[in-house]
């Protein structure tokens, strides 16, 4: 710790922005939760826009209509809401949790993981898919499309409850977090909302309809995996770690969240190796 009094005290002013939007009485509508709310309306409409362009899919044919996407929607909240929050207590902080078990429920105090979010709704498109007779690569496909603009959204919502910040830092766009000690910190929350959010959709709006690959299930959604992991994995070399954690193996930059995404890597490269296209006869 001694090293970080050496750094510099000059750093932006951290923008105070309320964590609660709105509040109403006992009511208290916070940036966080806007955040989850607007990203997975956001990837409900983009996944149904993507399913009615039948020039995005295998011989001009959708593989689900947009109203599967409307009945999907609720079986995607309760997989993100119970995945995430089941990945956070299991890989983030198990201990605590099992000293005070009711913690688990209070979901108004934060916790969440990503990649339990991300098992959780896999789990849903898996069940979900096969009930309704859809190919489940191809609902994986275009539902992952649109999930990086909620993750950005939350990154920022993180942001402005100064929380998830980064490592102490000279760099001149360093920011000194309210509860974040007096050091000046990496913005590794904006790091990943550009990241996560703007630069992988990007990636995956040119795959969807310049690349039109679409029309090769597993493709786009081996390419969110594998580019969520790297994006997650070149963060975490400047975010600080969770504190109950701390750095793993006896290094100074092995992660909780590195050790989460390498699989990711791994599963995304090999999605987006082995995907073929769809047979101009078979049926989409």
């Amino acid at each position: 710790m001694n090293e970080y009094f050496l750094l510099p005290l000059a750093s932006l002013p951290f923008p105070n922005i309320n964590p609660i939007l709105i509040q109403i009485g006992p009511l208290a509508v916070h940036w966080y939760g806007v955040g989850y709310i607007v990203g997975i309306l956001f990837a409900w409409w983009y996944a149904k826009r993507l399913a009615a362009n039948a020039r995005l899919w295998p011989n001009g044919v959708s593989p689900m209509k947009p109203e599967d996407l409307d009945d999907f929607i609720v079986w995607a909240a309760i997989g993100v809401v119970l995945g995430g929050r089941t990945g956070y207590v299991l890989f983030y902080d198990l201990a605590r949790y099992i000293a005070h078990p009711l913690d688990i429920f209070a979901v108004w105090q934060g916790g969440m993981s990503f990649h339990g979010g991300l098992l959780g709704v896999t789990l849903a498109m898996t069940l979900f898919s096969i009930r309704r007779g859809i190919r489940t690569w191809s609902l994986f496909d275009v539902v992952a499309a649109g999930v990086p603009v909620g993750l950005g959204l939350v990154r920022v919502a993180n942001f402005i409850n100064s929380e998830l910040w980064g490592r102490p830092t000279d760099v001149p766009w360093a920011i000194e977090f309210p509860n974040g000690g007096p050091f000046a910190r990496h913005p590794s929350q904006l790091y990943e909302a550009l990241l996560e959010g703007v630069v992988l959709f990007l990636v995956l709006r040119i795959l969807t309809h310049s690349r039109l690959k679409l029309k090769t299930p597993r493709f786009v959604g081996g390419a969110f995996i594998c580019g969520y992991g790297l994006s997650r994995i070149f963060v975490e070399f400047f975010r600080e770690p969770d504190q109950q954690l701390g750095y793993l193996l006896g290094t100074n930059w092995l992660t909780m969240g590195m050790i989460l995404s390498t699989p990711m890597v791994l599963i995304g490269i090999w999605a987006m190796a082995t995907a073929k296209p769809v047979p101009h006869s078979q049926p989409a």
